[in-house]
């Protein structure tokens, strides 16, 4: 009986160390900071769609012949709108991609918004306006401080589980690379300036 003791003992201290010694809590640790750090980069977008609707009114009454970027904005920000985004995101990077696409399309109407600004400059002295976009370029701020949190935490994640012995304990219980924000197509190319 005393030796059945020690060995049960023995084995539970045995399996105790090999689990420790796999990264499983490390890596449950590591997801949950890029699930949180994914949830903060959702706020701060949603807080930027949340803004879109007031900017485009307050331009609406100035600007009745910028019909079309009034257009693009809102169809944007419905795209972006209509796509459901919840923890599958993180799991499937086309998903991923497809979202961030939504938002990089939401991001240039909205560059085409403001440029619309310079063509009325009662719209400019408007003080709603500029509260309005000072509040948006605030968020565009936020977004890339989150983005950035999310791109550390997502290679923190990625270099640690692709770690051996991690790698295995990763393989066994289903946690996969997470994806990451890439530039947009045309941050390769460097705008165009003139003053004619």
């Amino acid at each position: 009986m005393n030796f059945m003791k020690k060995t049960v003992v023995t084995l539970a201290l045995a399996s105790t160390l090999t689990l420790t010694g796999c990264g499983y809590n490390t890596l449950q640790v590591k997801d949950e900071a890029v699930t949180a750090s994914w949830s903060e980069v959702q706020n701060q977008y949603q807080r930027r769609a949340d803004l879109v609707p007031n900017l485009v009114n307050v331009v609406k009454g100035y600007a009745k012949h910028e019909e079309q970027v009034l257009t693009e904005v809102t169809q944007a920000r419905a795209s972006v709108g209509s796509l459901k985004v919840d923890k599958q995101v993180l799991e499937d990077p086309a998903l991923f991609q497809k979202y961030q696409e939504a938002q990089d399309q939401l991001s240039r109407a909205l560059k085409s918004l403001l440029m619309v600004q310079e063509s009325y400059p009662d719209l400019k002295a408007n003080e709603q306006f500029r509260d309005l976009q000072a509040q948006l370029e605030g968020t565009e701020n936020r977004i890339a401080v989150a983005r950035n949190r999310y791109i550390a935490s997502v290679q923190d994640f990625n270099a640690y589980s692709r770690q051996f012995p991690q790698v295995m304990t990763a393989k066994v219980i289903g946690m996969d690379p997470k994806p990451n924000f890439s530039a947009e197509q045309s941050a390769q190319t460097a705008p165009k300036v003139s003053f004619d």
